[in-house]
């Protein structure tokens, strides 16, 4: 009776936490800032987050909250909330551990270093985009299940939300509408049968998204666990999709697939220590490179977004984007010189080339000397117990590689992309690596996932992350910097203009808010600009106790992102 009581609780609390400011046409609110003493959570969708917070208050901790945010993204956030794709989980536990969760794809076992050339060696990129061949071993599962050791609450009680929202429905947002209608052609251009996300008119805001197929699958999940997902039923539907598209994931990857437990990067940054993502993911090497090339520069006196700090930041990331394309892949492959490559000598050697008021050069700039649409998505948790959480999880591109798995009604990811297809050539984001990220049968993709938590005094004080393919470490790395150097609000921090730049191609992007005179001094030093739209989607949690615990959570401003928390 009491587990009965506390799933109603959830319910109740989701679908009718309604307000005087509730929007006319969705029975549900979107939030981008919140502050409380006890806990918080900041994800892509609002009802997402409500069900993380919810699990909070029904006495769970942060990483209970994880596992049933990700289920619920799962349900309304399909572009990028997934049960087929992978992802990163970074979590710093009151009891001192650290957790670092690996629970990125795979690729299948028939995989082969030429599978997306021609006969001609060219790149075939529609292939590593687009279908079951795109896809590598989904990995998300078998994460939220190697996570789930470190929770309190039964997985039923977290999952419960996921199915209920995915059998009676939700209603969705004026982006997801949009969303659905811009991408009707490719989904029934990728799939034999009807998908959920397809009706024939155009969806609107506050229609109902009702996937009965999805359902099925959570409930069986919720039976037999990751062997629900990873053998049976499930793992055959998903190879007779494989067999309908030319894919080569078969039942022995999927039974084989493990989630793994890594030791996570931790160093020190003035009076802070940052604690970040090993290989396969670039991100938490990138973002430690560049914390360390500015460390010693004195970039607060510089000043917030003036031509002397962007400067500064752009050649730190053009340089470790020119060591990640040489340098990085999965380490269980390839030796991959982390030591030397975050170094204090290595890392100052990279820049005695930089020349403060003119623009670099990648043509002149490669790597170092030493003998990845952007819809992936983040979730930012903290608890009242001193746990904090940073997950990131993707399909790659936008609904993934388009396939939805004909009876078990979740997308596939087209990660195989996120592989060097050739050396030299770009992926999807543009990004450029050689034979350390070459496909091979088992071998899990380079990510730019950036799951990161920032500690004070053993404590944790920010929780970051963000989607955006290659510009994920450096809106982290930007996110970082304007709380710890320029001592910017939460908000500000988050939703102030970004850039990015990432050696290749070798420009320097902006957003269209992005100071026109800065614009201009960056312009006269030489850069190449691009504006572009939004970069990323920051979720960002700081916990202050300077009177008293304070917890400040701040979802980002480009989306539909939601923070609650109480």
């Amino acid at each position: 009776m009491l587990m009965f009581s506390r799933i109603t609780v959830f319910l109740i609390l989701l679908f009718f936490c309604l307000d005087s400011n509730a929007q006319q046409i969705l029975p549900y609110t979107i939030t981008k800032k919140i502050e409380g003493t006890n806990g918080a959570v900041v994800s892509a969708h609002p009802l997402a987050s409500k069900v993380g917070l919810n699990i909070l208050k029904a006495g769970g901790n942060a990483v209970d909250a994880a596992i049933g945010t990700q289920l619920a993204l799962a349900v309304v956030y399909p572009g990028a909330g997934n049960l087929g794709g992978g992802g990163f989980m970074i979590a710093c536990l009151k009891n001192g551990k650290t957790v670092a969760l690996d629970y990125r794809e795979m690729a299948p076992s028939n995989a082969t270093k030429d599978m997306y050339l021609d006969k001609n060696g060219n790149p075939i990129t529609q292939l590593s985009l687009e279908g079951p061949m795109a896809s590598g071993i989904p990995g998300t599962v078998a994460g939220l299940f190697a996570s789930k050791k470190y929770a309190k609450l039964s997985f039923k009680k977290l999952i419960s939300p996921a199915i209920q929202l995915a059998e009676e429905g939700f209603p969705i947002t004026a982006s997801q509408a949009q969303s659905f209608n811009n991408n009707k052609s490719d989904f029934e251009r990728m799939n034999k049968t009807v998908v959920a996300f397809v009706k024939n008119t155009p969806w609107k805001e506050g229609d109902m998204l009702i996937q009965p197929e999805l359902a099925k699958t959570l409930k069986r999940i919720l039976r037999k666990k990751a062997r629900g997902f990873y053998e049976g039923p499930i793992a055959k539907l998903i190879v007779q999709e494989m067999n309908r598209g030319k894919g080569i994931i078969n039942l022995t990857d999927l039974k084989n697939y493990k989630a793994i437990e890594r030791t996570a990067i931790r160093y020190n940054y003035k009076d802070y220590e940052i604690v970040g993502m090993p290989m396969p993911s670039s991100g938490g090497i990138i973002i430690q490179q560049l914390m360390k090339i500015i460390e010693q520069r004195n970039i607060a006196d510089m000043g917030f977004q003036t031509a002397a700090s962007v400067q500064l930041m752009t050649e730190a990331e053009r340089r470790a984007f020119a060591d990640r394309g040489t340098y990085m892949g999965d380490a269980d492959f390839v030796k991959v010189p982390v030591k030397t490559l975050v170094s204090e000598s290595y890392l100052q050697q990279r820049m005695n080339d930089f020349k403060p008021g003119v623009a670099g050069n990648s043509k002149i700039t490669k790597e170092g000397i030493i003998s990845e649409s952007e819809e992936t998505t983040h979730i930012s948790i903290v608890d009242n117990e001193g746990n904090a959480v940073s997950v990131t999880t993707t399909l790659n591109g936008n609904y993934g590689s388009y396939t939805v798995v004909s009876g078990a009604g979740f997308l596939l990811n087209n990660e195989m992309d996120d592989f060097s297809v050739k050396p030299g050539s770009p992926n999807m984001y543009g990004a450029v690596g050689k034979a350390a990220n070459a496909i091979a049968p088992g071998k899990r993709m380079l990510s730019s996932m950036s799951p990161t938590i920032v500690l004070k005094n053993n404590k944790p004080y920010i929780v970051v992350g963000t989607p955006g393919g290659t510009t994920i470490p450096t809106s982290v790395f930007q996110s970082l910097v304007n709380i710890l150097e320029f001592n910017l609000n939460e908000e500000d921090a988050v939703n102030k203009p970004k850039f990015h730049h990432q050696w290749l191609p070798d420009e320097l992007f902006i957003e269209k808010d992005f100071p026109t005179t800065v614009a201009a001094e960056l312009k006269a030093m030489g850069y190449k600009l691009s504006t572009r739209t939004g970069i990323g989607r920051t979720e960002l949690i700081r916990i202050t106790n300077n009177n008293g615990r304070k917890v400040i959570a701040i979802a980002d401003k480009r989306g539909d992102d939601a923070a609650e928390g109480y």
